[in-house]
């Protein structure tokens, strides 16, 4: 009969993993999987202790319900330095739990990620007595829905429980584990203020981590709507993003889009051990998330200004007090918003005169549903030729350039270009130098998409942005596709500045006149 099949964390089959399979104390089969990942053997229904072993992942017992009606997946974690800290956002003061997958003993440090990278504690070295006890198992199945659920299989000694406390300064935080093989992985850490101490708060978009983030075998982009019946042996002969008519996956009811958990670790957020706020961002994905975020943050530090790091989470959870700040500013991608979220930001700046910087692209473009604190779900599918403006707007019935004054569309994506002054007449490019036709955002440490501060992908005004929105720059993308830096002020003397752009945060260490812009602001 078929028993299963078994894949790694990416839901990738694993051929020639060697299955013994036990009953009553007696081994009743020893199998392999075979190249799909599929285990055959000629065994009862029944219940059965299951060892399964492979060079290169880590061995794992489990005790499985075996039915004729449906496949069993097992799941291997392969021996590769991995973690996360649960909860991935506190307050100062608040404690969480580092966990960390490494089959070798381990050194871990806590640093803060600024202008510069500041070591703040040894944590300690990690070495069980046991051989490869440092070595995570995962649930089988789809844990991408429920969690990884590291730290809970073999860790009751109370006394060996992996804290650690946040320290009373706010901001962004990376743990650092090093292997004594020298392998490294590093894991973020937001941490937001006790008590607001500063008059900017900065959204980290932990939430667009999480949509992103395919450990597991899903994201919001991979296996949406759930894992497939096998595992995966050729993503682009197999996954439907990659087949003709890509997008045409999407093309699901939104009840079928499967939730997504934060208990997971993030390899998208991993930045190497050396690299320095002013280098380079590389990778794909680093370019929009915790990396390309951390460049917005050496940016403030290095002009003097004080902040206080909050993640999406805390704003939706009512654990950020917009009323205690001055200004509110949304970095390079934070492209999945609840309505909580969004209605209390809009209330804030329209109602209440709250100042909001959005200094990214393709923003508050689709609904997200939180199940619990820790699972999250998107509640909209692209749909080609749809009237609205945008995901967000077809399920709320508000679009997001209510707020921000910009919207995302297609045209310029996965282009970058730089920005041409429009409005040089106005207080934003006071000092600047620049005048009408000048381009300015040359310069930019975006590596997946070079060429300027403008795009990536890019957001431009619509029927929805607020009449009395001002465009001061635009950027010189192809098929009108710039993003389109605007500003506007409410009755209630609240104002929000957009730069419609998720390349503009990688352009602020790097390029004066970027930085000159958005100082004055700012200030």
């Amino acid at each position: 009969m078929l028993i299963g099949y078994v894949s790694d964390e990416r839901y990738v089959a694993i051929a020639d993993a060697l299955l013994e399979f036990e009953r009553d104390g007696q081994t009743v089969a020893v199998v392999r999987s075979s190249p799909r990942g599929a285990v055959w053997a000629d065994i009862e229904p029944g219940t059965y202790r299951v060892t399964l072993v492979k060079d290169g992942f880590g061995s794992k017992i489990v005790s499985v319900d075996l039915s004729l009606e449906q496949a069993h997946h097992f799941r291997l974690l392969s021996d590769r330095l991995l973690g996360y800290v649960f909860p991935k956002w506190v307050k100062s003061g608040e404690r969480a739990e580092f966990r960390v997958h490494s089959p070798e003993p381990y050194r871990l440090s806590l640093w803060r990620y600024g202008l510069k990278k500041e070591f703040v504690q040894l944590l300690g070295w990690f070495d069980e007595h046991g051989p490869r006890a440092n070595q995570q198992i995962t649930p089988d199945g789809d844990y991408t829905q429920t969690g990884v659920q590291w730290n809970k299989v073999g860790w009751h000694n109370p006394q060996h429980r992996q804290l650690v406390t946040a320290p009373e300064r706010s901001g962004l935080y990376y743990f650092h584990a090093k292997g004594e093989s020298g392998a490294f992985f590093s894991f973020p850490w937001i941490v937001a203020p006790a008590q607001p101490q500063a008059r900017i708060a900065v959204l980290a978009s932990s939430i667009n981590w999480n949509a992103y983030n395919n450990f597991g075998g899903r994201s919001n982009y991979i296996n949406a709507e759930g894992l497939p019946p096998q595992p995966i042996v050729n993503a682009r002969q197999e996954l439907a993003r990659y087949q003709p008519g890509a997008y045409s996956a999407w093309q699901f009811p939104n009840e079928a889009y499967k939730p997504l958990s934060f208990d997971r670790p993030e390899p998208l957020n991993h930045i190497p051990e050396h690299t320095e706020v002013t280098d380079p961002i590389e990778g794909r994905q680093p370019c929009h998330t915790a990396p390309a975020e951390w460049r917005l943050l050496g940016w403030l530090e290095r002009e003097g200004f004080a902040y206080d790091l909050y993640s999406e989470c805390q704003l939706h959870f009512g654990q950020l007090d917009l009323d205690a700040y001055k200004v509110l500013i949304l970095g390079p991608h934070p492209e999945y918003w609840s309505r909580t979220m969004f209605e209390r930001v809009k209330a804030w700046v329209h109602e209440r005169g709250g100042r909001l910087m959005y200094l990214g692209g393709n923003g508050l473009n689709c609904e997200v549903e939180f199940l619990d604190e820790h699972t999250m779900r998107c509640k909209a599918q692209w749909l080609q030729d749809d009237p609205h403006e945008s995901r967000f707007h077809r399920t709320t019935g508000m679009s997001e350039a209510s707020l921000l004054g910009v919207v995302y569309d297609d045209r310029g994506v996965m282009t970058a270009a730089p920005y041409r002054c429009v409005n040089p007449s106005h207080w934003v490019f006071e000092g600047t130098g620049l005048r009408e036709g000048d381009l300015f955002g040359t310069e930019s440490l975006h590596e997946r998409i070079p060429g300027g501060a403008s795009g990536h992908e890019t957001d431009k005004r619509s029927a929805s942005s607020p009449p009395n929105t001002i465009l001061l720059a635009k950027g010189l993308n192809p098929e009108e596709g710039g993003a389109e830096m605007v500003i506007y002020e409410t009755d209630s003397g609240g104002a929000v500045f957009s730069v419609g752009s998720i390349c503009y945060p990688a352009a602020l260490l790097v390029d004066d006149r970027v930085s000159a812009v958005t100082r004055n602001v700012l200030n």
